[in-house]
């Protein structure tokens, strides 16, 4: 069986602690490979090779960074199949998902090929007599990211490329449940011309992750997870004197009005809330349809929704994939049959549905659910699974209101032609992403992605000038010379003496 371990110091170091853990087929649901899962003293070694490389990295040249991360991306670019079929194998989205998930994180490896610009400092000058002052910005140290299964190349490529950028080393824990693509990302950066220890792969379970909390070499942390883990990745590691950012869970809502284009809304909604099997922090989970037109809009959505093809990620004809866990897909379907029982309407229901050929697959088909309460735990819980909730409301103030009561504040969307009541959703809706006849309002690179509320423990959104600003410290210098024609007599510097 294969065997998934470490990257510390530039190389492919054997697991130690004699634990591992299973990687499945989501396909198949067969063991295809097991993972190492670090002790202690392995969270040690990967911390020490980082401290190591900081002392030449982070003193290195911007010139000579960038180099680096032009090479990456050339490499990342030439390799995408490779990462996206490792991403098929261990998560089960499919190919073209997959390829998206690598184009979003190139995204962020651009940004950080200029991060030249990112690092100006500023100047203000004679601020008093021959006084100037200036702001610089300047590295960490060791960095830690901790990524979740549901986007293994994309999330880690939102932290490490920046972080490096920025002059500091990286310590990875990628979820162990899709732990491959990780390696690989870098051995790429390895082949790049990255110095050894300057990106580590630890992987673990949260004997892995408190070490990297607990330790004192660790400046910094980065976290993308649910918002149970969120607070407390956020609590335990600012005990400890650590900067953090802790993006959380998700119950996204998408707003349609009753002048909306019914058939862009139900496909929005299909695409936002099924794609990759609803396994994204940023899915569609709720749809508030406001007055008349809710009756029409699940039966588009519905109509859509049934001609969703399913199937193994790695078929060309399938939209929709496995489940990461037969756990994970069985409790998925708990919500819908528990959706049932609380009184809302099933127009669709997954939780039967297998694949010929694939039954020990982690399947759960499409789930489609009317008049949903929201007292109903269907509503309230971040499902993470292709299942859609509708709930209906008489006026647009009915539908903000429903949607600002969430304890989550990720992502939200409206569905209208009105540029007038778009603004003021913008203005008013609590989130901290807002898609106006956007499905999955996820920002370009260059600017910062985050949310509110639950969905958000620490002051800084990932990537974008967030992310810059989060793998820095600022530093502000005040600074007073003495003008050359003042210089002692006898010390001629080819200043004038008679001003």
């Amino acid at each position: 069986m294969k065997t998934v371990n470490h990257w510390i110091g530039g190389k492919t170091v054997e697991g130690a602690s004699g634990n591992y853990g299973p990687v499945t087929d989501p396909a198949t649901g067969a063991v295809t490979t097991q993972v190492a899962l670090a002790s202690l003293e392995e969270v040690d070694a990967a911390v020490a090779a980082a401290k190591d490389a900081y002392a030449t990295w982070g003193t290195s040249s911007l010139a000579a960074r960038t180099a680096v991360l032009f090479r990456y991306r050339a490499l990342l670019d030439a390799h995408r199949d490779e990462i996206a079929a490792l991403i098929t194998a261990e998560h089960g989205k499919v190919h073209s998902d997959a390829l998206g998930e690598v184009a979003r994180g190139l995204e962020i490896v651009e940004l950080a090929c200029g991060i030249t610009t990112q690092l100006k400092g500023e100047l203000s000058t004679q601020v008093s007599s021959r006084v100037d002052v200036s702001s610089i910005r300047q590295s960490l140290g060791v960095v830690a990211g901790i990524t979740p299964f549901n986007f293994p190349a994309m999330v880690p490529m939102w932290m490490f490329p920046l972080a490096i950028a920025c002059g500091n080393t990286f310590v990875l824990k990628p979820s162990e449940k899709d732990p491959s693509a990780a390696n690989l990302l870098a051995e790429l950066a390895a082949e790049a011309g990255l110095p050894d220890g300057v990106l580590n792969v630890l992987h673990g379970d949260k004997v892995a992750v408190d070490g990297l909390l607990n330790h004192p070499d660790v400046a910094a942390v980065s976290f993308v997870g649910s918002t149970p883990i969120a607070r407390y990745i956020h609590n335990a590691a600012t005990a400890n004197g650590k900067r953090v950012q802790a993006l959380g869970g998700a119950k996204n809502h998408m707003l349609v009005l009753p002048d909306a284009d019914l058939d862009a809304a139900a496909d929005a909604a299909v695409s936002a809330a099924y794609g990759s099997a609803g396994e994204r922090c940023m899915a569609i989970s709720a749809v508030v349809a406001v007055g008349s037109i809710a009756d029409e809009l699940v039966a588009k959505i519905k109509e859509r929704a049934e001609k969703i093809k399913i199937g193994p990620g790695n078929d060309p004809a399938s939209e929709m994939g496995p489940l990461i866990t037969a756990a994970h897909r069985d409790k998925v379907a708990s919500y819908v049959t528990g959706a049932a029982a609380q009184g809302a309407d099933v127009v669709l229901d997954g939780t039967g549905f297998t694949v010929e050929g694939f039954e020990d697959g982690h399947w759960i088909g499409l789930s489609l659910l009317d008049h949903v309460s929201t007292d109903s735990d269907a509503y309230k819980d971040e499902i993470f699974g292709p299942v859609l909730c509708v709930l209906r409301t008489e006026t647009y103030e009915e539908g903000v209101a429903l949607m600002n009561a969430s304890p989550f504040g990720n992502g939200t969307a409206i569905f209208t032609r009105d540029g007038g009541a778009a603004r003021r959703f913008q203005l008013e809706i609590e989130a901290g992403m807002v898609g106006v006849n956007v499905p999955i309002p996820v920002p370009v690179g260059y600017h910062s992605f985050g949310g509110w509320k639950d969905s958000l423990f620490g002051d800084h959104h990932i990537y974008g000038n967030d992310g810059v600003h989060f793998y820095t410290r600022g530093k502000v210098v005040t600074t007073r010379w003495p003008d050359p024609a003042d210089a002692p007599a006898g010390v001629d510097l080819g200043f004038p003496r008679n001003h």
